[in-house]
């Protein structure tokens, strides 16, 4: 197959699992799709295709729109979608970011085994449940006055290592030490700090979730040793974001962006796309809103964290050190950052080269650039100055969640992502149907039941609802969405993990 037809779009096949949608129009940039064949199948089945092409109108974008293996419908801009705008002459996108600012994953490592929990998951998850907040509304293993969400929104993980919820290598395993410069706690809104201080250390709803895992496989073993893995072990899945506080920051400055910037928003295909240009007085305020923003989320994942090793001592009547529970890596995966990236010049249309196809690769020069990852994961290869010191030799980890019915991914930056996806690669399995088709085709209960006697899987959750709305077959298939990844070259496979246990909202 050299081109693909969808929904009134053609994609040109560039290599093995690159499609192109070349530069036509008002395109600005080509659009570029990452997937299989039975990936981009899927992908064509919603409006992902037709979101990542409105991408490509946005002021400053450079070299190509990127839809992620995992790519699905968003707000505006698609789940799974890369597009990096120049920080100079471009703009920032809040819809580009999306409503969890700075929805992420960690994982903790232990040196406990399967054989350890075996015979316990039952004990673990319910305990695990009692104690981890969840669910939708307030209620967090903190609550805060305004002063204390302030310090949590300038400083980030920093206030928990403080406060005694953290220890100084949780920092330095964490996605900018887990804390965002230039964070400004003043330009988030006393109604978003208002909705934060009471879940501050929470899970919230939807597809977050805290999930206990074993180490099925290790298929990169200096890699897997680099990272403290091996096969058998446990280790701790943790994914939320920002809970209402972020959710709130999105919402204010997208009302805002649409208000004082009519002009740039008449211009764009789809107005959920709203955007600030580079340099304008909005533009700075929700840089510095969102990465405040962030710095709560990373605070989130810590308490939780810090609450997890709580449970797993009483559980196992050891210490936490003594079961070795220390953070592997923390990464987010919705989030805009100034980056520098060596890019080409502008390629040509279509229209404008007389029919002769767009270059998207020209010679380079480095820009900044506002690089939005919007259910996308950094992935930066060895010897990245970003890539924490612990890690710098063997590329950044990654991880890739999965269904709770399915195995996730441990990755490793790849060489390739620099210049395919400007450091980036997928975040997950990605939805396959939305929350209303999945409770109609899905009862919880059911799922629940054979997730514990076919795979010896628990589940505990607030309500039936949310496991029918993440049951297994929701969601594409993880292994498929890892294999493109790892063929591209834009995050490797180092290991895999399977739920032993999971807690959700």
């Amino acid at each position: 197959m050299t081109t693909f037809d969808a929904n009134g779009l053609t994609l040109e096949r560039v290599r093995e699992y690159v499609w192109e949608l070349p530069r036509t129009g008002d395109m600005r940039v080509p659009a570029r799709v990452l997937a299989s064949e039975a990936l981009l199948e899927e992908i064509s089945e919603d409006k992902t295709l037709e979101q990542i092409r409105n991408t490509t109108h946005l002021p400053g974008i450079a070299k190509y729109a990127i839809c992620m293996p995992d790519g699905h419908q968003g707000y505006g801009f698609p789940v799974g979608g890369v597009g990096a705008m120049d920080a100079e002459d471009g703009c920032i996108s809040p819809g580009a970011v999306g409503y969890d600012i700075n929805c992420g994953v960690r994982m903790m490592r232990t040196n406990l085994t399967y054989d350890d929990v075996n015979g316990r998951e039952e004990q673990l998850v319910d305990s695990l449940f009692a104690n981890i907040p969840s669910g939708l509304g307030g209620g967090g293993v903190v609550e805060a006055g305004v002063d204390t969400v302030e310090e949590i929104l300038a400083r980030g993980v920093d206030w928990a290592l403080e406060n005694d919820y953290a220890v100084e290598e949780d920092l330095l395993h964490c996605e900018d030490e887990g804390m965002r410069e230039g964070a400004d706690p003043s330009k988030v809104s006393q109604k978003a700090k208002d909705r934060g201080k009471n879940q501050i250390g929470s899970l919230g709803s939807g597809n977050h979730f805290l999930e206990v895992q074993r180490v099925t496989d290790v298929f990169d073993g200096e890699v897997g040793d680099a990272y403290g893995l091996s096969e058998d072990q446990i280790v701790v899945l943790i994914h939320c974001g920002s809970r209402g506080l972020g959710h709130q920051t999105c919402n204010d400055y997208l009302r805002k962006i649409e208000r004082h910037h009519q002009g740039l928003l008449q211009q764009l295909p789809d107005k959920e796309l709203a955007a600030a240009p580079a340099g304008s007085q909005l533009a700075e305020d929700y840089y510095a809103a969102m990465n405040a923003a962030i710095n709560f989320a990373w605070v989130n994942r810590q308490l939780i964290m810090h609450r997890t090793r709580r449970v797993f001592e009483r559980v196992f009547d050891r210490s936490w050190e003594e079961m070795d529970m220390h953070l592997l890596y923390d990464v987010a995966h919705n989030i805009a950052k100034k980056e520098t990236h060596t890019v080409g010049a502008e390629p040509r249309s279509a229209d404008e080269a007389s029919g002769v196809r767009p270059r998207a690769d020209e010679e380079g020069t480095e820009r900044e650039l506002y690089v939005h990852r919007k259910g996308a994961t950094r992935a930066f290869p060895a010897g990245h100055p970003d890539v924490p010191k612990a890690y710098r030799d063997v590329g950044q980890p990654v991880i890739i969640p999965g269904s709770m019915g399915a195995g996730s991914y441990v990755l490793r930056g790849g060489e390739a992502s620099m210049d395919l996806t400007f450091g980036s690669t997928a975040h997950g399995a990605g939805r396959l149907m939305s929350r209303t088709q999945a409770k109609n085709e899905y009862w919880g209960g059911d799922v629940q039941q054979q997730l514990r006697d076919r795979d010896q899987i628990y589940v505990k959750a607030q309500s039936g609802a949310t496991v029918a709305e993440e049951a297994p077959g929701v969601y594409k298939d993880v292994d498929e969405v890892v294999r493109v990844s790892d063929a591209l070259g834009i995050g490797d496979k180092v290991a895999r993990t399977f739920p032993v246990c999971n807690i959700k909202g």
